[in-house]
């Protein structure tokens, strides 16, 4: 069956015509044919809203009695029966009345949908579960009555039914929202206009970030790459250094300029993970960000201006600011810098702010590289071999105007060059070269290698000598260079990664995201597994990974003797996996401080139950006593010697030893269930069965099975649960209700087919409960305050609990309406289906 289709009209405040609104559209969809129906408006008596109603069927509603009033809720069966193609539901945050089909409206509505029928309703955004602390700062007060963000964000259709602050309360006081005795309260407290202007904006933005949402999920479905800028999403790229603070403010200006401006900081680095920042400026950094309402990022590539295009396309941004470019003119001449790039390769759907500083222009500090590019190897060969030929030309050219030391001077100038820019290689090469070309065309005899003049002949081993050792010493410097360089990279991993994880509620993911950014993987995970033979278990993984496919793994990092870091993207070099086996010991610390917590925990539990034990023990010892006492006595005065009772006496004094002995069995019985619980050693024997019928039954057998009625259908479905478990409930329940139910006052005791459950109800009209008592009443030894000594140790309540849960049941408490306690059991429907 294809579901309904939901469509809501979202509001700022009341009164601002969202029924009006979704009435109008039943009209609309009725004048085309369409089968509408009302399963429930709310008209607060306003007679506009009235109005609208007429002319819709009206699906007649559900009467409840509750607390002494009537109350109207939407009867979702007869909607069911009904079948229209379209139902309109008012209100979709409102709380049903006790006893209905579910708690909330939004989940009626759900079922709704789930026949295949469509829903238009109607919801305020203070009732939005998320804005619930947000609504409550602004108007002091806190919604009772909530729906989750994800029942709204999940709807086909959001309409925003608006209306400026003036005009809403305009209408208010011309009383077209609250009664005249309700206007003026209002008006001054919760529909001030700073309230509600507020409240607009924040519906406003709310709904923006939905259609954001969608406008990002049709272009990734379409595979669409250039940025539309429907909003204004500004970028600010920051490496960290001085002048990345001012950069960030001066991006949260103008993203404030623009309605719904988000700001988005981005913190570039090399691709190899060197960080040129401190951690503790990246850290204050982060905290400005998270201070002026933006996010902050990592963004990592060879490339800075690539990497923050990219960035900058992939979150759909409209500008993206940058800081003027710390490097002096002399640096500037050996290439453009990064805003250059960036303006350059922004095209026409992105704008470059470049912002200055005080750091501009004053040098900048060279990112250490890791082994000399390739690039620069390149350069290195070309200028070994072709400007040797170039330099030898030139030379040749000029012979008249020179000798041979500046000729041997100008060769090691060149091979110091080739030195510095491609290494060992190309600069013995070039000493190589220079060293033949000295001997064949500058040295006599010339056109032939031998020397006549031993000066010469010296001249040009001292140069070959002189060559090779700067090339190796340059060469030394830079290998030195990059083990610093990577051994600077994995403290400032480590640092990071000790500091990012001691704040984290779960360290083991951000432990993987660390790795993954780092080492630029695609994903990423912790599995387990207790033996060989054993199948692997995902301990914390991120998005993307698949356990199955651990034979594909780059790395595979043993955390401990059952666990295994597992990693997948590119092939990993081996200093490279040296610091992946530092955050695997680093994750097998998370464990194990994760384990040391579990034992704690256990161990709080132990010192718990012993708490128990011994409340216990005090709780029953004068219980226990009590009818003990009350036996012997009787019994001792049964059998004094000489002793005449007549029948009545004698009657009575048995019936003192039986009253005693049912009261000690039920004690013994209840400590014995909830030992039994608290150790887990009851295992629930569930079948189907009529539970009706095990109601009945035992009703029979309780104290006084005269006072209780049972009300039933007898058509009713089978439910899931164990008899004996069941049996042990109801009694402890029905009991409960006798003894606080005054004078001869009836207990009744009804069940019904709700939802997917089957509910018992046991119904008194004792004293009641106090709302803020209801929950405590389920906890072991909690009696009420005018339960006597000697009447039970408060288990009963605490049994029926244990055994609901081990039947995958439940049990609470509510008011009977009118006065009383009612205790609600409900429990799994056999055939898992919902009433016809």
């Amino acid at each position: 069956m294809t579901p309904g289709r939901l469509r809501i009209y979202l509001g700022a405040a009341p009164g601002v015509g969202k029924t009006v609104a979704m009435l109008s559209e039943g009209h609309r969809r009725a004048e085309r044919g369409t089968d509408v129906v009302v399963g429930l408006v709310e008209t607060h008596g306003r007679a506009h809203t009235a109005q609208a109603l007429g002319g819709l069927e009206v699906v007649p509603t559900r009467e409840v009695v509750h607390r002494g009033s009537t109350l109207r809720e939407m009867d979702v069966d007869a909607v069911l029966e009904r079948r229209p193609e379209v139902v309109l539901v008012d209100e979709l945050a409102h709380t049903n009345a006790p006893g209905s089909r579910h708690a909330k409206r939004w989940e009626d509505v759900r079922d709704l949908l789930a026949a295949g029928i469509d829903v238009v309703s109607t919801v305020n955004v203070q009732h939005l579960e998320s804005l619930n602390d947000v609504v409550e700062a602004i108007t002091g007060i806190r919604q009772q009555e909530t729906v989750p963000d994800e029942v709204v964000r999940t709807a086909d259709q959001i309409e925003l039914v608006d209306m400026s602050p003036h005009a809403l309360r305009r209408r208010m006081a011309h009383g077209n929202i609250y009664g005249p005795d309700r206007v003026d309260a209002a008006l001054a407290n919760y529909f001030r206009e700073g309230n509600l202007t507020a409240l607009r904006e924040l519906s406003l933005l709310w709904l923006a970030d939905r259609v954001d949402e969608g406008l990002e999920r049709y272009r990734r479905d379409q595979g669409i790459t250039s940025s539309w800028p429907a909003r204004e999403r500004v970028v600010v790229a920051v490496t960290g250094g001085p002048e990345s603070a001012a950069l960030v403010r001066r991006g949260a200006q103008i993203a404030a300029r623009g309605a719904g401006g988000e700001l988005v900081v981005a913190h570039v680095t090399p691709a190899d993970g060197l960080i040129d920042a401190r951690l503790e400026s990246i850290g204050e950094i982060r905290t400005l960000v998270a201070e002026l309402g933006g996010t902050f990022h990592t963004v990592a590539g060879d490339d800075a201006a690539a990497a923050i295009l990219d960035f900058a396309r992939g979150v759909n941004a409209r500008q993206v600011v940058l800081g003027a470019s710390r490097r002096t003119w002399w640096q500037a001449l050996r290439g453009r810098g990064v805003g250059s790039h960036v303006v350059e390769g922004a095209g026409g759907d992105i704008d470059t702010v470049i912002v200055t500083h005080e750091q501009a222009h004053r040098g900048q500090s060279r990112r250490g590289r890791g082994a000399l590019a390739g690039r620069r190897r390149l350069a290195g060969w070309l200028l070994a071999t072709l400007g040797t030929v170039v330099l030898t030309a030139l030379l040749i050219a000029t012979r008249e105007s020179h000798d041979l030391p500046l000729e041997v001077l100008l060769f090691l100038a060149l091979t110091v060059g080739c030195a510095l820019a491609g290494g060992l290689g190309p600069a013995v090469v070039s000493a190589l070269l220079g060293s033949l070309s000295l001997n064949w065309f500058f040295t006599d005899p010339v056109g032939t290698l031998t020397i006549t003049n031993p000066q010469n002949a010296a001249a040009v081993v001292v140069f070959l000598v002189v060559a090779v050792s700067v090339a190796s010493a340059v060469h030394l410097s830079d290998r030195r260079a990059a083990a610093a360089r990577l051994a600077q990279r994995e403290s400032l991993a480590l640092e990071r990664s000790a500091q990012t994880l001691l704040g984290e509620q779960d360290p083991l993911t951000a432990l993987l995201e660390q790795v993954a950014d780092l080492f630029h993987l695609t994903t990423a995970g912790l599995v387990r597994r207790p033996s060989v033979r054993a199948p692997w278990q995902v301990v914390a993984a991120l998005p993307g990974f698949d356990v199955d496919q651990l034979d594909r793994a780059a790395v595979l990092a043993p955390v401990d003797d059952t666990t295994t870091l597992a990693l997948f993207g590119p092939v990993l070099a081996a200093d490279e996996r040296r610091l992946v086996s530092a955050f695997a010991a680093h994750a097998e610390a998370v464990l194990r401080r994760a384990d040391l917590a579990e034992q704690a925990r256990r161990a709080g539990a132990l010192a718990r139950d012993n708490r128990a034990r011994t409340a216990l023990l005090s709780a029953v010892s004068h219980d226990l006593r009590t009818p003990l006492a009350g036996i012997k006595a009787a019994v001792s005065t049964l059998r004094q010697p000489g002793a005449a009772f007549d029948a009545q006496d004698e009657a009575d004094l048995l019936e003192t030893i039986e009253e005693s002995s049912d009261r000690l069995t039920t004690l013994v019985a209840n400590l014995l269930d909830i030992s039994r619980l608290q150790s887990g050693v009851v295992a629930a024997q569930v079948s189907e069965g009529a539970v009706v019928e095990t109601i009945r039954r035992t009703v029979s057998t309780v104290s006084a099975p005269d006072r209780v009625r049972v009300l039933a259908a007898d058509d009713l479905p089978l439910a899931l649960y164990d008899e004996v478990l069941l049996d042990r409930v109801v009694a402890n329940v029905v009991e409960n209700a006798l003894h606080h139910s005054g004078g001869r006052q009836e207990v009744v005791v009804k069940a019904y087919a709700t939802g997917h459950h089957l509910q018992v109800r046991v119904v008194d009209r004792g004293s009641g409960v106090p709302d803020s008592s209801k929950a405590a009443i389920f906890a072991p030894f909690q009696r009420l305050d005018d339960a006597p000594r000697g009447s039970g140790v408060g288990l009963g309540l605490a049994v029926a609990r244990g055994l609901m849960e081990t039947m995958d049941g439940t049990i609470a408490a509510e008011d009977t309406p009118g006065g009383g306690l009612t205790i609600v059991l409900e429990l799994p429907r056999a055939d898992g289906r919902m009433p016809a």
